[in-house]
């Protein structure tokens, strides 16, 4: 009796087991590649239609590639070079394209615990370069900032924790980061010492919505997305205390891709904060943005 029992506890627990593997595999899931792309970003570019305080553009357009280096589509470990560029065709006489942002990186990726899991854990390093390509005076004569030809250049690191699952009461893949942005002294310009933040803390959440009928497993498209995003300054800047709102950067954008179209859907962001577009970081924005962007995540 008791070697009956022993067996069918056995089969039980195979049987299982096999059935919750199954269950997991089934799952849209994100592997490494995917958990790469959606930290590194999309491509887009923006219709002349800002709403706030940015200068008039024609558009804004970040051009952002990727190359992955890895030994097999299941490796763990994973390494991405991304030549990413961001480029502002100003809404002017000859519509001038000013100080474009050149931002190239390498990053490594490695994914922790198990491979098949729905939830999973990746830790990310990454080194980057930002730069306007200009060799000018920092200042004018007058003091100000020189927009035109100022050079403006600094290096960072940056290391930060990715955590991804599956929630099937909303149908929805998420992803949440959580990372530290360092640009050391030595590694910037002197003259943006003060007033370039060095030290920086960046959290993000992601929601991608799976239509209900799922096809077969990659050539899912998620039928709109969420992302939320927040940085705050931790270094000593200007003469602001610690908890000056001043301090964060803030946005929030959402991604609709219509069935008509393939590779494309179109987007409208909210930014709040300090401007990214290198030298012109001094600007404080508040704008409501639209455009098009190439998500090309597939589940």
């Amino acid at each position: 009796m008791n070697k009956y029992c022993s067996i069918s506890i056995l089969l039980y627990l195979l049987i299982s087991q096999a059935l919750a593997q199954g269950v997991s595999d089934s799952l849209p899931q994100f592997n490494l590649g995917k958990i790469a792309q959606v930290n590194q970003g999309d491509s887009f570019i923006t219709f002349p239609t800002d709403i706030g305080n940015m200068e008039p553009l024609m558009f804004e357009a970040n051009v952002n590639p990727s190359f992955v280096v890895r030994k097999r589509k299941d490796s763990r470990l994973m390494a991405v070079l991304t030549a990413q560029i961001t480029i502002r065709m100003y809404n002017e006489e000859s519509y001038p394209v000013k100080t474009p942002s050149y931002i190239p990186q390498i990053s490594a990726y490695y994914l922790v615990g198990a491979k098949n899991s729905a939830d999973r854990s990746t830790i990310f390093v990454k080194m980057g370069h930002h730069s306007n390509g200009q060799d000018g005076s920092f200042y004018n004569d007058d003091g100000n900032i020189n927009l035109q030809t100022g050079n403006f250049a600094t290096n960072f690191f940056e290391m930060g924790w990715l955590k991804t699952d599956y929630s099937s009461n909303l149908r929805a893949e998420k992803i949440f980061k959580t990372s530290l942005e360092v640009h050391p002294r030595s590694w910037m310009l002197q003259e943006l010492h003060g007033q370039y933040s060095g030290l920086r803390w960046h959290n993000a959440f992601l929601a991608y919505k799976l239509p209900l009928k799922m096809g077969p497993r990659g050539s899912i498209k998620a039928n709109f997305s969420l992302k939320a995003e927040t940085m705050w300054s931790l270094d000593k800047l200007y003469d602001w205390d610690t908890f000056n709102i001043k301090r964060l950067n803030a946005s929030v954008t959402f991604y609709y891709h219509p069935k008509f179209l393939e590779d494309i859907g179109f987007f409208v962001r909210y930014y709040h904060g300090m401007d990214y577009y290198n030298i012109y970081f001094q600007h404080r924005l508040d704008v409501v943005r639209f455009g098009i962007m190439t998500e090309l995540l597939r589940f």
